[in-house]
C-alpha cells in the first residue's frame, strides 16, 4: 500500500511539473504573439499617418509634458516623452494623439515589471471654442479612495449611477448635457469606456493600452461625434 501511495504521489508531481511546464510555455507564445501583433500595430500607424498627410514620430521628447493634468497624465512632469505622437486633422478639427509610458509604482520590485512600463493612450481634438474645465467619468472605486473631488450631480438618476461629472461651472455642463447629449451618451457604448475631458479648447479621452490604427479611428470619431452635439450657443455663453 505504500509503495502504491509512494507511485501516485510521484505521478502526481510529474503530472504538475508537466502542467506548469506547459503554462509556462502557453504563456510566453501567447506574449510574443502580442508583442508581435502591437508591433505591427505601431507600423502600421506610421503608414497610416503618411497616407492621410499627418505627421508621425515614434518618440516625440517633452511634447507630453504640455498635458500634464489630463486624464491619466501626471499632476507635473517635465520633458515627458509622447511615444507613437501622431498630429493632423480628421473631420475638419486638429487633432494629437500618443502613448504616456510610465512604470508602475505599485508593481513588484522584478526587471520584468521595469522592462514593461504601463502605456496609456491619449486623444485630443480641437474644439470650437473654449470652456470652464469639465470632466465626464465612469465612477469606481478608485475614484472614491483617491478622487476627493467633488461631484456635480446632474438629477437624471440614469445618468448620475453612470456617469461622475467633475467642473467648477455647474451652469456651463448643464449647457453642454442637452437632452440629445444626454441621450447620446447613455446611448453610445463607447462612452461607457471613453472618458471625457474639455480643458480650454480641447477636449481628451484616453484608455489604458497601445495605439492601433483602429483606436485611433474610433476615439477621434467618438470626441467629433460628442463636439458636434454641443450646441453652438454653449460656447458663447461660456
Amino acid at each position: 500500500m505504500e509503495q502504491l501511495v509512494g507511485v501516485l504521489v510521484k505521478v502526481l508531481l510529474i503530472a504538475f511539473v508537466v502542467g506548469m511546464f506547459t503554462l509556462v510555455i502557453r504563456v510566453f507564445v501567447r506574449g510574443r504573439k502580442e508583442d508581435a501583433r502591437i508591433r505591427e500595430e505601431w507600423s502600421e500607424l506610421a503608414r497610416v499617418a503618411t497616407e492621410r498627410g499627418w505627421t508621425y514620430e515614434q518618440r516625440a521628447r517633452g511634447m507630453a509634458t504640455q498635458y500634464c493634468g489630463v486624464g491619466p497624465m501626471p499632476g507635473s512632469g517635465s520633458n515627458l516623452s509622447a511615444w507613437h505622437h501622431i498630429t493632423g486633422e480628421f473631420r475638419g478639427r486638429t487633432f494629437v494623439c500618443f502613448e504616456h509610458r510610465y512604470n508602475n509604482p505599485n508593481s513588484a520590485n522584478l526587471a520584468a515589471d521595469r522592462k514593461r512600463p504601463v502605456i496609456e493612450a491619449v486623444f485630443m481634438v480641437s474644439a470650437p471654442g473654449s470652456g470652464p474645465s469639465m470632466e465626464i467619468l465612469r465612477p469606481s472605486r478608485l475614484n472614491v479612495l483617491l478622487d476627493r473631488r467633488a461631484s456635480m450631480r446632474l438629477g437624471i438618476t440614469e445618468f448620475d449611477d453612470m456617469f461622475r461629472i467633475v467642473t467648477d461651472d455647474d451652469t456651463w455642463v448643464r449647457n453642454v448635457l442637452t437632452d440629445s447629449m444626454v441621450s447620446f451618451l447613455l446611448s453610445d457604448p463607447r462612452a461607457k469606456e471613453s472618458p471625457l475631458q474639455l480643458r480650454n479648447d480641447e477636449l481628451f479621452t484616453w484608455y489604458t493600452g497601445t495605439l492601433s490604427p483602429r483606436a485611433l479611428e474610433e476615439q477621434l470619431n467618438y470626441l467629433c461625434d460628442v463636439l458636434d452635439r454641443i450646441p453652438a450657443q454653449a460656447w458663447t455663453a461660456a
